[in-house]
Parts: C-alpha cells; sequence; structure tokens
C-alpha cells in the first residue's frame, strides 16, 4: 500500500529521518551517519522528496545497495508536492550564453562552465593539492618545451590516427578517468562515453563515477572501446568483484592507480566539507571522516598497503591489459617493466596528490630515458602521459618524447559542464585542429613521423625561470573569496 507524503513529513528529525527518492520512501535515520556526504544534505530532505537533489550525482539505483529495511515503500501521490521542489537557480539567458562555435581553445569553455555549476562542483573538479604549484605546474611545463619544426616536407595529407594498446584511435588522446561526471552534465560518464564514440577516441571510465560500471558500459556503442580505473579496495574479494565484472562487461583494460594510498589535500575541496558523494563501489560503506572535503569523503576504502608485490595478483584474475596509473620516476618506470604489466601511465594525478611532484611532461623525459637505457621493447610496453594538456602543440610534445598516447580530464569535464556531449565532442575537435595544424608546421604528416630530436626539453626542469605569462589560466583561475567584514570605524 502506498504511503501519504503526508505521513513521510512526520518523519523529519534527526532519530526518525524519512525521505522520498523516485517515489518510494526510505527511512535513513541509521544510514544517515555513514553516508559519504555528510549527514547534513539527508536532514535538509527530512519529510521531504529528495530526488532532485539526489539525482545529479547518483546512479539510478545507487538505492539498491540500502538495507532492504529501509525501505518503507511507493508515496503517494507519486509526484511531490509544489512545495517540495526548489525553484532552480537562476540560469543565464540563452543569448546570454555564447554560442558553442564561439569556443575557439579550450581555456574558453572555463569561462562557461563555471557558470553552469555549483560552487562545490567548481571547487572539486579545479582543486589541487595543497598550494596547488603541481596542478598548475602541470600546463605551465610545456611552456618551457620548444619545438624544432622540419620544413619541404608533403604535408598535404596528414594523418593524424593510431592504434592504442590494441585499438584503433583518431588521434593519441584518450579521455582519462575523471570523477563524479553528473555534476557537469546530466548523463555524466555516460554522456562523455556517447561522445567518445563520436570522435573516434577511448574512455577510461572512473571507479568514483556517477553513473554505474553497468551503465557506463551500457552507453557504449558497438565496437567502441572502453577501460576501466581502478581504485584497489581494502578488501581483496571486492577488488576482485570489479575486476571480473569490468572484464564481463567488455572493458578492455584495467588502469590501476598507484599514486594514492590515499588522496591529497585539495583544499578547495576540503572547504565544502564533503557535501557531495559518488556511486563508489559497493560494501565499502563504512564510517568515514567528512570533514576533509569530498575527495577524501568517497575514497576511504582504497587500500594504503599496495605494493609491488600485488601485482602478479591483479594477473592471476584478468586477462585485461593491466597498466599502472601514477608512475612519477624513472626507477618505478623500469621496475613497472620488469613486473610484467603491459605498461604505465605517467602522472601526477591533475597535480591533485602531492603538491611539488613534477609535471607529467617532465617526468615522461626521465621515464623513456629510463626505459630506453634499459633497452626495454616499446613496442609492447606502453607509455602514457597526461595532466595539463591544453593544446594541439601539448600532445604533439608529448608524442614526440615517446608517449604513445595523452590522457585529458579536465577539459572533458569542463567541456560537459558548458555545453553537454556537444561541448565534449567541441573540446576533442578544438585539439584535433590544432594538433594537425603543428603537425604541418612541424613537417610531420604521420605520428610515427614525430620524433625527440624534434622537442627541445633542455629548460624542462628548471621551474623557476621566465616563462610567457598563461593569460588564459590566470584570467580562469578563481581564488578563495573572503567574506565582507563590516568596518569599525
Amino acid at each position: 500500500m502506498a504511503i501519504a507524503r503526508a505521513e513521510v513529513a512526520k518523519h523529519n528529525k534527526q532519530d526518525d529521518c524519512w525521505v522520498v527518492i523516485h517515489g518510494n520512501a526510505y527511512d535513513l535515520t541509521d544510514f544517515m551517519q555513514e553516508h559519504p556526504g555528510g549527514s547534513g544534505i539527508i536532514m535538509k530532505y527530512a519529510g521531504r522528496d529528495a530526488t532532485k537533489a539526489f539525482m545529479p550525482i547518483h546512479p539510478k539505483d545507487m538505492v539498491n545497495s540500502l538495507p532492504k529495511t529501509t525501505h518503507k515503500g511507493p508515496v503517494t501521490p507519486a509526484e511531490p508536492p509544489a512545495d517540495e521542489v526548489e525553484e532552480a537557480e537562476p540560469v543565464a539567458a540563452a543569448d546570454e550564453v555564447p554560442g558553442i562555435d564561439q569556443m575557439i581553445n579550450i581555456f574558453d569553455f572555463e569561462r562557461v562552465a563555471r557558470n553552469n555549476v555549483t560552487k562545490e562542483a567548481w571547487g572539486y573538479l579545479m582543486s589541487g593539492a595543497d598550494d596547488e604549484l603541481a596542478m598548475r605546474e602541470n600546463h605551465a611545463a610545456y611552456h618551457r618545451v620548444y619545438l624544432k619544426p622540419r620544413v619541404l616536407v608533403d604535408v598535404e595529407q596528414v594523418d593524424m590516427s593510431t592504434t592504442i594498446l590494441g585499438t584503433p584511435s583518431s588521434f593519441p588522446v584518450y579521455v582519462t578517468a575523471c570523477a563524479l561526471g553528473r555534476l557537469y552534465t546530466p548523463d555524466g560518464e555516460m554522456a562523455i562515453a556517447r561522445a567518445a564514440h563520436a570522435q573516434g577516441v577511448i574512455q577510461m571510465c572512473p571507479t568514483l563515477a556517477s553513473c554505474t560500471m553497468d551503465e557506463m558500459a551500457g552507453a557504449r556503442a558497438a565496437g567502441q572501446t572502453q577501460w576501466w580505473q581502478l581504485y584497489v579496495n581494502k578488501d581483496k574479494k571486492v577488488t576482485e568483484e570489479v575486476i571480473r565484472k569490468a572484464e564481463s562487461l567488455g572493458f578492455k583494460g584495467l588502469f590501476i592507480t598507484v599514486d594514492a594510498p590515499q588522496l591529497g589535500r585539495r583544499e578547495r575541496d576540503m572547504r565544502n566539507k564533503a557535501k557531495l558523494t559518488a556511486a563508489v563501489q559497493t560494501k565499502q560503506s563504512a564510517k568515514i571522516d567528512k570533514s576533509q572535503g569530498t575527495a577524501r569523503a568517497i575514497s576511504s576504502f582504497i587500500d594504503p598497503s599496495l605494493n609491488w608485490k600485488d601485482l602478479p595478483w591483479f594477473r592471476s584474475k584478468t586477462s585485461m591489459k593491466i597498466m599502472l596509473k601514477g608512475i612519477q620516476t624513472g626507477e618505478d618506470a623500469v621496475l613497472a617493466y620488469r613486473s610484467g604489466v603491459d605498461g604505465i601511465v605517467v602522472s601526477n594525478h591533475g597535480g591533485r596528490q602531492l603538491d611539488f611532484a613534477r609535471s607529467g611532461i617532465e617526468m615522461l623525459v626521465e621515464v623513456m630515458d629510463a626505459l630506453r637505457g634499459i633497452g626495454a621493447d616499446l613496442d609492447k610496453f606502453t607509455v602514457f602521459c597526461d595532466g595539463g594538456i591544453r593544446r594541439g602543440s601539448d600532445v604533439f610534445k608529448a608524442i614526440a618524447l615517446g608517449a604513445k598516447a595523452v590522457g585529458i580530464g579536465r577539459p572533458v569535464l569542463v567541456g560537459a559542464a558548458a555545453y553537454g556531449q556537444d561541448g565534449v565532442e567541441r573540446v576533442i575537435d578544438i585539439l584535433k585542429d590544432e594538433l594537425k595544424m603543428c603537425m604541418q608546421l612541424m613537417g610531420t604528416p604521420t605520428i610515427k613521423d614525430m620524433k625527440p630530436e624534434m622537442v627541445i626539453t633542455r629548460n624542462v626542469a628548471d621551474h623557476f625561470v621566465p616563462v610567457p605569462r598563461d593569460y588564459l589560466n590566470k584570467q580562469n583561475y578563481i581564488p578563495l573569496e573572503l567574506p565582507m567584514k563590516t568596518s569599525k570605524l
């Protein structure tokens, strides 16, 4: 029998809290203290309909992971009354929003996206570790790598296509894993999957997604390739279940994140006090500290004991390609090669883990030197790089130095926040246009024509030298806003 909404409204206290989600009432009194986003957001909707707040950042079947005893039954009427529907935040009129064709470079999207999402969502996406030097350095380092173009080369026809871990790709760029996609577009990672397919690139799906693994796999088109990014759970049984499910759903690569025994201090995010949540793996809803921001709130299950000795265990559990995501030194690149994994991602986690970690492009120079120094078979051992890619010339530099492909994360979510799936496709289009132009001007008609000797890396490790000012980044960076104080005078 359906429960009247008037009855639900009576259960609106800390010790007796019901909410309505998708037309069903749930008793979340006990669950509140385990909620990764804290009890405050649940209490805000105590006795009321929480569907509108629930939808953007949870997969549709997340309620199925709640204890069966929490489900009280369907409610009537099915639709929430007008007084329970919050007014939408003011949105700029259509004629005040630039058309997508006005997006000339990737930085342009930030100006639009920032106005389309909440302060908490923007803080989560754009935060870096501590003073955020590593985050800014990821892009700034590309400004210290210069190019040596060759001339009088026939570049009438440019072929950017390549093969990445056995999958044909339209150009050497993939969409890397970024959490909480529904904070930026209603369909979240599913919209990104569709955009990746439209552009002929590979999508890496995140553990901390807003969509379920099934939803992301379900958004995959025929013949499309997806990889799975794995945060290793403290409970090996849970980790094994995730790996087996990913393989059964057709994911082609397992990218084990190795640079996050715990997540870094992302202070802009921490200020938001973990107001958000994510579709983390089931069976990991232990009580957690919610004062450290969204990132830490949704990642307390990560195993800090993960080490090199564990790698054979992963190989025994899957036939997927295994990549280590987060290699930052030549020494660890050599260990990865000798461990028998299929490759590595040179990355500092978008500058979100350890501040003053070096940029992806700087580490790539060291990694490639180390691997070539031991005679590594780089046709069989794949090296990727991510972090700070904002221009087609950035892609060129990384590929010339030896990366088989580069990952883009923030630009994808910024594009999604600005214009949804169309925005993601436009971001990729811009990178393609810029890379094609760079290849023509560099005298490299194909990917294999890009060589290390075409880039100058002599100054890449010189961190404090005069460099051209990055006005586009400066215009879009948002510093901490201080509250207005009343003068005592």
